[in-house]
């Protein structure tokens, strides 16, 4: 059964159980009892469905955004990994420290003017990428440390490869969006029925009133597009950068 099934039954069952109820407290209801003493449905509902769709909205915004703030964490340490190779293999023979050097500073190259525009179009990673970190990868585990000294270095610059390799698979992994169908399809829903009560509740046409529900709804669009907004976190608005890479390595050119 398919999520959208499930929702779809679940709201009908709500709606069936509500109706079902509501008649049967009107059958048995009194006939002397009074409806006037009990508060107007109307405005208890519509404060209720604003404040429950307030907490939705807040909910969405803190996701996506964490979502954002862990896509540029994953760039950090995916850049400082890198950056760490390239400094501590100083120790190591000119020929291979070159080769190991060059061969990062082709990898962010290639991450900073072809990846991150693929990243941005098309949601993924290249297979490129991934050939040429795996190229980092033989020059540093492949050399066979000479000294007691290049010895020491060799594992912390296997594990710096191991936390470069990490961060590429996080990073491949948060480039699509992060709010499912499902969760767009209710913020959506919710603002029709938000904006709806205010109508239920016949506003009058004066100016006031007419500009309060106006900015009432831009706000909800403009929450709305901010969600969207985030949703990407590499390709929309106020996107994460490739900024780590070139801070870290800035003879690469972005």
């Amino acid at each position: 059964m398919s999520e959208w099934l499930v929702l779809a039954l679940a709201m009908l069952a709500a709606c069936v159980v509500v109706v079902i109820v509501t008649l049967l407290r009107h059958r048995t209801a009194a006939e002397d009892e009074d409806p006037s003493e009990t508060p107007d449905v109307i405005e208890y509902m519509t404060m209720w469905i604003g404040v429950v769709y307030a907490i939705v909205l807040g909910l969405a915004i803190a996701g996506v955004w964490e979502a954002r703030v862990a896509a540029q964490d994953h760039v950090q340490a995916e850049a400082q990994a890198l950056h760490e190779i390239s400094e501590r293999v100083r120790v190591y023979p000119p020929d291979v420290r070159d080769r190991i050097r060059a061969d990062i500073d082709a990898y962010v190259g290639h991450v900073v003017t072809t990846e991150w525009k693929t990243m941005s179009d098309h949601g993924h990673v290249t297979k490129q990428g991934g050939q040429l970190l795996e190229r980092v990868r033989a020059d540093v585990t492949d050399y066979k440390p000479a000294s007691d000294f290049q010895a020491q270095a060799y594992q912390p610059l296997v594990d710096q490869v191991a936390a470069a390799d990490q961060a590429r698979t996080a990073r491949a992994d948060s480039t699509g969006a992060t709010m499912p169908g499902v969760v767009w399809f209710g913020l959506i829903a919710g603002a029709v029925i938000t904006i709806g009560m205010v109508f239920a509740l016949q506003i009058r046409r004066t100016r006031r009133e007419l500009i309060l529900a106006g900015l009432f709804s831009a706000l909800i669009a403009f929450l709305l597009f901010l969600i969207w907004d985030f949703d990407a976190p590499y390709s929309r608005g106020i996107a994460a950068s490739a900024g780590p890479f070139l801070s870290l390595f800035p003879h690469i050119k972005g």
